[in-house]
């Protein structure tokens, strides 16, 4: 399906026409057309848009992208972040360079940096190298996972709060506590907002009440019906909704991959219910989250 700019957004001859295909019925599309090594505020706004509607798209055939136009393009959604661990790109601190050979394999299910106090708004990823069969990436519509849940869980779990926690021993521990039902600031619809990776444990509830609710909300979330999954090529790029989708590497290929992150620094995740209180244990009795990622006991 070809699909045009905004009226009045592009001037002639230089963004024409967008050319966008999705990628499943879940989320996503594949967009072509553009340079985004120099886009205009038009072609800029434009793309917003797209995220917002359809949460990650995929732009083939980028080579021309440097480091310098991947932050500049990262700039048009925000202030970027520089990642408090992972390696970064000489003279461009902002880009973080992902390797598999060097522990870049993010095979399970997770939204980036949840663990921070404002996690990112988006990340946009360039495919350097990728292996010639493998290394595909899924993304899972988080709005799908929240929506359909029963009308009863939905309400019970209103009002909860999830903990998000890093810990990498001697290097950087870092927590954060955020909604289980997120109201996206631009679009106003709810989401699902738990991870696998990072998500340790729900405050309110007894530890077999959390790790039961946690398990079975990980589950639903990451169901195929929500998916789309992405076969790479060379120097395509993705841009993703992080505060509506979650996504994982498949770890099934040997050979090289590499790529360059930006990530764009995001707002704090709100709720629009009331935050429920804290569960509050028997005088004898101790709550330690059996979650490998726990970082505190109650």
């Amino acid at each position: 399906m070809t699909q045009s700019l905004a009226p009045g957004s592009a001037p002639e001859g230089v963004a024409g026409q967008l050319d966008i295909c999705p990628v499943s019925g879940a989320l996503g599309v594949e967009v072509r057309g553009i340079d985004l090594n120099e886009i205009t505020d038009e072609q800029a706004a434009r793309i917003r848009e797209l995220m917002l509607e359809h949460l990650v798209l995929f732009f083939p055939g980028q080579d021309n992208l440097t480091p310098k136009g991947h932050v500049a393009l990262a700039k048009r959604f925000g202030d970027v972040e520089v990642h408090p661990f992972l390696p970064r790109v000489k003279e461009h601190p902002e880009v973080t360079r992902i390797e598999s050979d060097k522990g870049g394999k993010a095979d399970e299910w997770h939204i980036d940096v949840s663990f921070a106090p404002n996690p990112p708004v988006a990340s946009i990823l360039h495919l350097i190298t990728c292996p010639p069969s493998g290394g595909d990436t899924m993304w899972s519509n988080q709005y799908l996972a929240y929506e359909t849940l029963s009308e009863p869980f939905r309400e019970m779990l209103e009002g909860l709060t999830a903990v998000h926690v890093l810990k990498l021993p001697h290097v950087i521990e870092m927590s954060a506590e955020h909604p289980v039902v997120r109201v996206h600031p631009e679009t106003g619809r709810k989401s699902l907002y738990v991870t696998r990776m990072w998500t340790s444990h729900i405050p309110q509830l007894t530890r077999h009440e959390s790790d039961a609710v946690l398990q079975h909300l990980f589950e639903h979330s990451e169901q195929p019906s929500f998916h789309c999954r992405y076969r790479w090529e060379p120097h395509t790029v993705a841009i993703w909704d992080n505060r509506a989708t979650q996504h994982v590497a498949i770890n099934d290929y040997q050979e090289y991959r590499a790529a360059q992150r930006v990530v764009v620094v995001g707002d704090k995740p709100s709720s629009d219910t009331p935050r429920r209180p804290d569960y509050k244990p028997k005088a004898d009795e101790r709550y330690y989250p059996r979650r490998i990622n726990a970082h505190r006991g109650y």
